[in-house]
């Protein structure tokens, strides 16, 4: 592909960015440990896990810790979660008015029953006046950070959401929009439609449109900029147990054709340099070594690892455990290639989202809906 089918430099706002890549929000994996060792192999937007609003503005433990950036991190990316047009306006005037956030993405895109059958996540945009003011109100209570939207195709293929939720962000004033091409029904099965983020391109003018679904490589993202036209892309499940993906981004966006295929040492080095950001996140050594357990299949795929090592890695105990288990990999094992590429992460299979009572009835939020909906926003942040 040349360096003329390449997406034009991509601004969020008044923020730029060097490449036009952001890191999707991931309950349990984009905490700032995972943000700070992925912006150390590349560039691009680095988005927080999920917040919800109801928590942030009551100030939660979880939710005050998820909020926080280190230092190094010069654009602080947060994502809220909401049901409630005020609720989400009051959590955005908390991060502004506190100089807690430089950009602000809503997720209206989360497939997860927990989120959906509260009538949050991608089942939200059926309603699209209520969609509107949830969005309305984030951007004006933003001020000047910016704010974007993520959302998916729709809740299934006979209640597609998208487009015209597209164009009522875009009237409301986001930055940029982002789209996962699935529906909420498919879950992160099959394989993603594509061509959907192209009819998003062709109808979002005036922002920028990102591309997200089934980037596996760089080579991915760069025929999905070319056969959609979108200004930049966003990576989530690709990028598990591969922080050197934005690396390999950052290059192909820079028309430059290297790639990091690491050896087994350099894996193991960058799976303990992981453990020791966690252990900085959560400031308690055996809480980082329980939260890295689940990264192990992750890193390790391709490689020539035995079950019995993957197991003892798997219920590390310690960092010194941890050293010395890594002590017994062969460093000098060159990179599997295939092997190690590819999906990662369950796809799980389609299913039937689960949704608030007689949800698809009407686009309209009915009185009763209106008040069981803001009742049941989640009080718990990161998932």
């Amino acid at each position: 592909m040349s360096t003329a089918t390449l997406p034009a430099p991509l601004s969020i706002g008044p923020i730029p960015l060097s490449v036009p890549v952001v890191l999707a929000p991931m309950a349990g994996i984009t905490n700032t440990a995972f943000r700070r060792l992925c912006r150390e192999y590349g560039a691009g937007l680095y988005v927080s896990e999920m917040i919800t609003s109801r928590a942030l503005v009551e100030r939660t433990p979880e939710s005050m810790r998820l909020i926080r950036h280190h230092e190094s991190e010069t654009t602080r990316s947060i994502q809220l979660y909401s049901v409630d047009p005020v609720t989400a306006g009051e959590a955005a005037r908390f991060l502004v008015g506190e100089g807690l956030a430089d950009h602000i993405d809503m997720n209206f895109g989360c497939p997860v029953p927990k989120v959906t059958r509260k009538g949050g996540g991608a089942a939200l945009p059926w309603k699209l006046e209520h969609f509107r003011r949830i969005v309305e109100q984030t951007v004006q209570a933003a001020g000047d950070i910016p704010v974007t939207v993520k959302m998916r195709k729709g809740i299934d293929s006979d209640h597609l959401t998208y487009l015209e939720a597209a164009k009522a962000a875009e009237g409301a004033g986001v930055a940029a929009i982002a789209l996962h091409a699935r529906t909420a029904a498919e879950f992160y099965s099959g394989h993603a439609d594509w061509s959907a983020i192209g009819k998003l391109k062709e109808t979002i003018t005036s922002v920028p449109v990102l591309g997200n679904g089934d980037i596996w490589s760089a080579e991915d993202a760069l025929r999905m900029v070319d056969e959609t036209g979108c200004d930049g892309i966003v990576v989530g499940r690709g990028c598990l147990g591969r922080p050197w993906l934005f690396g390999d981004l950052a290059a192909a966006f820079e028309s430059r054709h290297v790639r990091i295929q690491p050896s087994l040492g350099e894996v193991g080095d960058a799976f303990r340099r992981h453990a020791e950001l966690l252990v900085d996140f959560f400031d308690d050594e055996g809480r980082a070594c329980r939260d890295i357990r689940k990264h192990v299949a992750w890193y390790f795929k391709g490689y020539p690892v035995g079950g019995e090592l993957r197991a003892r890695l798997a219920s590390v105990e310690s960092l010194q455990q941890m050293d010395d288990l890594l002590g017994e990999l062969d460093r000098d094992e060159p990179y599997p290639g295939a092997p190690a590429e590819g999906q990662r992460g369950r796809a799980g299979t389609p299913k039937k989202p689960a949704l608030p009572e007689n949800w698809l009835a009407s686009r309209e939020l009915s009185s009763a809906q209106s008040a069981d909906v803001a009742a049941a926003e989640l009080h718990n942040s990161g998932g």
